[in-house]
């Protein structure tokens, strides 16, 4: 039973991390990435569609990504999408091919994206210990329970602590990766 709670407790835990950096690629930073765009919305033929699935997206350069849909009628509907996502970028077209240039960021703005970074890494720390607050009150209950002594229930609350500090250490490393690659210059 306390091992099923640790297991579970990890896997929420990992999917704290996961959360957190899948929310980091959609950050722009100084260089192109094509996770800016992949999740961009498009209403294709009345349904709305990912940019993914209605177009090929590829890097032209660091600061360039080029867009290049399926069908030649959607070049309209994408470049639509783009302009009215919150990337802040206008895309420019060439024919069928759509290009998104990348603005060097500012100063200013490479600040106020690390501290929205430290800001999501906070949120994960968050959701991670609600995982072991659960964890521990699921422990808690089997004591009330008489299913599990008080040793095992102390030695239960310390691995969970000692879990619970692994991927608050991983959050810190994320963060910290990720600060350092938007106040890269």
């Amino acid at each position: 039973m306390i091992n099923d709670i640790k297991n579970d407790a990890q896997t929420r835990m990992g999917k704290s991390i996961d959360a957190l950096k899948h929310e980091l690629t959609r950050l722009r930073t100084g260089r192109a990435s094509t996770a800016l765009v992949e999740n961009i919305r498009v209403s294709y033929y009345g349904a709305e569609m990912p940019l993914n699935q209605v177009a090929s997206i590829s890097l032209g350069d660091a600061r360039s990504i080029l867009i290049v849909p399926f069908e030649k009628s959607m070049v309209g509907p994408v470049e639509k999408a783009i302009l009215a996502s919150d990337i802040g970028i206008t895309p420019t077209t060439a024919g069928t091919t759509i290009r998104l240039n990348l603005p060097p960021l500012t100063e200013e703005r490479r600040r106020e994206l690390a501290k929205h970074v430290a800001h999501e890494g906070e949120n994960a720390k968050i959701a991670i210990r609600n995982v072991r607050r659960d964890a521990i009150q699921k422990i808690k209950d089997l004591l009330k329970d008489k299913q599990i002594s008080e040793d095992e229930e102390r030695r239960a609350d310390e691995e969970i602590q000692k879990l619970t500090d692994r991927f608050v250490k991983e959050v810190d490393a994320v963060v910290k990766a990720k600060e350092d690659e938007l106040l890269a210059i």
